[in-house]
């Protein structure tokens, strides 16, 4: 069996391995509860598991730490798990055994899967007795317009780092060849070759580079006029769209020349991407708005090339879309009742304006909060910081996902192996797709 072969039977008997492990755990292996423990200073305590290093987890950490000092009762005990992948894996190990934490998030694509399994507590009844009842999310951002029909069904997950891709350009290097972002993707192309600086045989700046992933592949198909998935969870991964999108990388590496492929899959591709465009090596990249306070922080630093980024809108095709990414907090289910009682309180917390802006100011990940949105408008934020209001500014175009079980393996089991070979190869991009198409209809 070659190497793909395997990584795609490896992603398939994880997900299989995860499948059984819920249905277990929904049979009853999380059904027995607990008492919840008591912190050294008397606290209720609850486990929240969470998923990202550098600035974000020191953000985070630090608002665990506000709310300790801001109440008395509870106590969040916060453990680090690895990237999301990594801790969804822990978090399957975690529900066979029966202990799962009693607050975690999770990559949005995710939440119908956990959700369908019953493995999650409906959040409504602790909304039904808190102060304020509704807790005021931005529409998009959170389960009803992330989701089609996600307003229709119980309320299982609330948005925490919440994104889209966004595109980042070296203001410097636009400033003195004249360009501006590109709006389309004909005028991504021709921005592109300009941006190109040759050496011979060799490639001293790119024009554009870009993770060869699921997320910027569906933006792509969106703005193509597809859908990845139909509303009923049929996988069609946008049928002519797909292939059209699939497509316009292998023309921008191969026929262009003007796009640099980073090496890897996943997280480390994405690092790779901005390690290139920090470097100098590439003057404009797509990467997620996650990344927007180091982007900006590092490039300004004297050693790394000293430029000013700027933020633009992904460019459309016939349309403006972009996915929506990041996790959602949800609860598994089997905690004790106090621990979940704690663990909802510093949830409703984080939803509340201050703590919300908080969190998304100092990384770049969009505001959750409606109110707290409107606090930044008002108060001139995005005036100051053009950057941030991008994001922001690209709900207007998100396209929700389908509420579908199979999404999460469609991405990491059928689409996600065959994106980087296509691309590379390249493989015809139609025979690529009909072959995804086939293995996302497996069960």
């Amino acid at each position: 069996m070659n190497g793909e072969g395997r990584a795609v039977r490896s992603r398939r008997d994880a997900l299989r391995a995860l499948a059984a492990s819920l249905a277990a755990a929904a049979a009853g292996s999380i059904g027995s509860i607990g008492c919840a423990r008591r912190a050294p200073d008397g606290r209720i305590e609850a486990s929240l598991w969470f998923a990202y290093g550098g600035k974000n987890r020191e953000v985070l950490l630090s608002l665990v730490d506000q709310f300790h000092r801001e109440q008395g009762r509870y106590r969040i005990d916060a453990v680090y798990q690895g990237d999301y992948f990594e801790a969804l894996a822990k978090l399957r190990t975690a529900f066979a055994a029966g202990a799962a934490p009693a607050l975690t998030h999770v990559v949005g694509e995710v939440v119908p899967y956990l959700a369908e399994a019953g493995v999650l507590e409906p959040l409504d009844r602790f909304l039904a007795g808190a102060p304020g009842g509704d807790l005021d999310v931005v529409e998009a951002l959170g389960q009803s317009g992330t989701f089609m029909g996600g307003g229709e069904r119980p309320l299982v997950c609330l948005p925490f780092n919440r994104s889209t891709p966004i595109a980042y350009y070296n203001r410097n290097v636009f400033r003195e060849l004249g360009l501006s972002p590109p709006t389309t993707w004909d005028e991504l192309r021709a921005t592109a070759a300009r941006l190109v600086v040759r050496d011979g045989a060799s490639t001293r700046r790119w024009g554009f580079e870009c993770p060869v992933d699921w997320w910027f592949w569906a933006a792509l198909v969106g703005q193509a006029g597809g859908d990845v998935v139909a509303p009923d969870g049929t996988p069609t991964l946008g049928g002519e769209a797909g292939v059209r999108a699939l497509r316009f990388w292998q023309t921008l590496v191969h026929e262009d020349r003007t796009m640099k492929p980073p090496p890897g899959r996943d997280y480390n591709a994405w690092q790779v991407t901005n390690t290139d465009f920090l470097a100098g090596r590439v003057a404009m990249i797509w990467t997620s708005t996650a990344f927007l306070r180091y982007l900006e922080d590092n490039a300004s630093q004297a050693g790394a090339g000293k430029f000013e980024v700027g933020a633009a809108p992904l460019p459309r095709d016939v349309r403006a879309s972009v996915p929506t990414g990041g996790t959602m907090f949800v609860m598994p289910r089997g905690a004790a009742p106090a621990a979940q009682e704690a663990a909802f309180a510093f949830l409703r917390w984080m939803m509340q304006p201050e703590q919300a802006n908080s969190f998304a100011t100092r990384t770049g990940y969009i505001p959750v909060s409606r109110r707290g949105l409107e606090v930044l408008r008002q108060g001139g934020y995005y005036d100051a910081h053009p950057n941030d209001r991008v994001a922001v500014d690209q709900l207007a175009h998100a396209a929700p996902w389908p509420w579908s079980p199979d999404l999460f393996r469609v991405q990491r089991e059928a689409v996600q192996p065959r994106l980087e070979e296509a691309v590379l190869a390249p493989r015809d991009a139609a025979e690529t797709l009909s072959e995804a198409v086939r293995a996302a209809r497996e069960r």
